[in-house]
């Protein structure tokens, strides 16, 4: 019947795009690896795969078996590793997702005390800023998330940790740091200065710029906090950024921040994790600690 290794199999010829290749990365020979699957078809009594040429094309039943791969296979490999971790007298690793580019100060004062209180769990962030963190927590590739962005869907649960407001960050120069708020028309005429998120994703233009069709003069993007504000201190462009971080920056930059329009933008860093994992002690009390330092923003 259906074994780890076609499951394996499966997904390293779809990833590498041949049966030799596939053959290469499982350290298999390349007349192992058919003679394997060929056992399981007959079994299953349907193919998993249809010859066009040279190519291999998946079919209904092989696509089915390739979405089981991808959801089994990190499962495995993650049991495994956490078993390992618990023969050594380790607790296990942490590993966090984050969508949230500004956050990463805010990581680190949760991280420190958190270490200091779990000395059996290892901590490891994955900074993949434009990746799927949604699909990365149902992988089970990492653990938790951090977003301002969640997406409520069966079997993740969402936990707000802090409120914050989102604002326009001008050099103390620029003549909008005199005011108390800034209306999106007047960001028309501005260098617009963000990470490498995509457009859609940015609250400066889904919340701010574009329900009005304002777009502004010109678009940049820096992937560090520290040259992004460093180019908005020197005149470079505004910025939009959490209230909290920018007083952070303030103190040694020429920084000022203006409200966006009247009423502000209010937002909420959540963390994600699994529904069936949420009882876990150090993935709950991570949480929890995370709500203490967000109280402190």
């Amino acid at each position: 019947m259906i074994e780890r290794i076609h499951l394996a199999i499966v997904r390293e010829v779809e990833r590498q795009g041949s049966l030799t290749a596939a053959a290469d990365v499982l350290c298999l020979t390349q007349s192992a690896l058919s003679h394997s699957m060929k056992k399981l078809e007959q079994q299953l009594n349907t193919a998993i795969w249809l010859r066009e040429g040279r190519s291999l094309r998946l079919t209904q039943a092989g696509r089915y078996l390739l979405g089981v791969a991808n959801r089994v296979l990190p499962q495995l490999n993650l049991a495994e590793e956490r078993l390992a971790q618990f023969a050594q007298g380790e607790r296990g690793t942490l590993r966090i997702g984050m969508e949230c580019h500004p956050c990463y100060q805010w990581l680190l004062q949760v991280v420190a005390p958190y270490l200091a209180k779990w000395p059996d769990v290892d901590v490891d962030v994955k900074q993949k800023f434009q990746f799927g963190g949604i699909g990365a927590l149902f992988a089970y590739e990492i653990d938790l998330l951090v977003t301002p962005d969640p997406l409520h869907k069966p079997g993740l649960v969402f936990e707000p940790v802090f409120d914050y407001e989102q604002v326009l960050v001008v050099s103390g120069q620029h003549p909008l740091a005199r005011q108390d708020f800034v209306e999106p028309a007047q960001l028309s005429e501005e260098v617009l200065i963000t990470y490498p998120v995509s457009v859609e994703r940015l609250d400066i233009f889904n919340l701010f710029l574009l329900p009005v069709g304002v777009f502004p003069k010109r678009h940049k993007v820096i992937e560090t906090t520290d040259i992004l504000l460093q180019m908005v201190a020197s005149g470079r462009g505004v910025s939009a950024l959490p209230r909290w971080l920018v007083e952070q920056y303030a103190v040694r930059l020429n920084i000022a921040a203006v409200r966006l329009g009247k009423h502000g933008v209010a937002k909420q860093i959540f963390l994600g994790i699994r529904e069936n994992e949420r009882d876990i002690d150090y993935l709950r009390d991570f949480i929890e600690q995370a709500h203490s330092f967000g109280a402190r923003l």
